[in-house]
C-alpha cells in the first residue's frame, strides 16, 4: 500500500462494500463543501446515514475511533446538515444518523473492520 491517501481510499471502498452487503444503499461518496468532506452517505431503512471512515495500519497512535473528537463530531453534524440542504428530497422522511467505520490492518481489504452506529 503506497501512501495515506491511497490507504484511506481503499478503506472507504471496503466500507462501502461492507455497507452494501448489509443492505445499505450508498448515495454519495467523498462529498465536499466549504465546511469539509463526508466520506459516505447511505440509506438504511428509515435512516439517512453519514459515515466517517478511519483506516489505520495499527493502533500505535490509538484506535481509529479515537480520532473522532467532539469537535470532529460537531463538524460531521454540520456537514450532514449541509448535505441535506444541498440534496433536497434525498433524505425526505428519513432520520439522520452519524456512524463511524474503523479499519485496522496492513491491508484495508483484509484488516479488522468495526462499525459504530449512531455516534453521540
Amino acid at each position: 500500500m503506497a501512501g495515506k491517501d491511497e490507504r484511506g481510499r481503499a478503506g472507504e471502498q471496503r466500507a462501502a462494500e461492507y455497507l452494501e452487503a448489509r443492505g445499505y444503499t450508498v448515495l454519495d461518496r467523498n462529498w465536499r463543501c466549504a465546511q469539509g468532506e463526508l466520506d459516505i452517505v447511505a440509506c438504511q431503512g428509515d435512516d439517512l446515514v453519514f459515515l466517517e471512515v478511519k483506516t489505520r495500519r495499527g493502533t500505535g497512535y490509538g484506535h481509529p475511533f479515537e480520532a473522532i473528537t467532539p469537535e470532529k463530531f460537531a463538524r460531521l453534524h454540520r456537514l450532514a446538515i449541509a448535505w441535506i440542504i444541498a440534496h433536497p428530497g434525498s433524505g425526505s422522511g428519513r432520520t439522520p444518523r452519524i456512524d463511524a467505520i474503523g479499519i485496522v490492518g496492513e491491508d484495508p481489504a483484509t484488516g479488522a473492520l468495526e462499525h459504530l452506529e449512531a455516534l453521540r
